[in-house]
């Protein structure tokens, strides 16, 4: 599956490549990094493996997070769970730098790849989950309008050995124009 750009004002989604992992490696931190399955890649040669392993999965669209200003790397953010019979995808495995984090470029991120989702792919369902313990991506996928579907309990184990349960968030396709509307007033106050 081919991975396109994406851009807006704020952001520019390329694919992903090794090329990215050593601006990546650089905003990765601990606290950043809990609740996700694999471990901090502290190394550039463990975020060049994360990466390998992200953009060798099938149904899978890795994406590196660029300043359309500066080409500075912000963060990455995937598509992943495509099942094109269903009408169905994901977006997650998301991290930005923490100087962005507040501003526009989660909002942005979103809004392309939402539009992407629904307006190319065709999809009904966008569904976007997390770790029920990380409070701010909870709060980041509501402010997005996504709808609480309920929570996986026991449903993974995170990378530093606990379990955690996994909470799960959807925007279905009549949902998306006011999500859509809703994200663009949010943006243009950065504008």
């Amino acid at each position: 599956m081919d991975t396109p750009t994406l851009e807006n004002e704020f952001v520019r989604l390329v694919p992903l490549s090794v090329k990215h992992a050593s601006a990546l490696v650089a905003v990765v931190d601990k606290e950043m990094w809990f609740g996700m399955i694999t471990p901090v890649p502290t190394t550039l040669e463990q975020m060049i493996s994360d990466i390998k392993d992200w953009i060798s999965v099938p149904q899978r669209m890795s994406f590196a997070v660029i300043d359309p200003k500066t080409e500075a790397v912000l963060g990455s953010t995937s598509f992943y769970e495509y099942v094109p019979s269903q009408d169905r995808i994901e977006i997650g495995s998301t991290f930005y730098a923490r100087d962005v984090w507040g501003g526009p470029v989660n909002p942005s991120c979103k809004l392309l790849m939402l539009d992407y989702a629904f307006e190319q792919l065709r999809v009904h369902r966008v569904a976007l989950r997390c770790d029920a313990r990380n409070a701010r991506s909870i709060s980041a996928i509501k402010k997005l309008g996504a709808t609480p579907e309920g929570t996986l309990r026991g449903h993974r184990i995170a990378a530093d050995g606990t379990r955690g349960d996994t909470m799960y968030f959807s925007i279905l396709a009549p949902e998306w124009p006011d999500v859509k509307a809703s994200l663009q007033a949010r943006l243009s106050t950065f504008s």
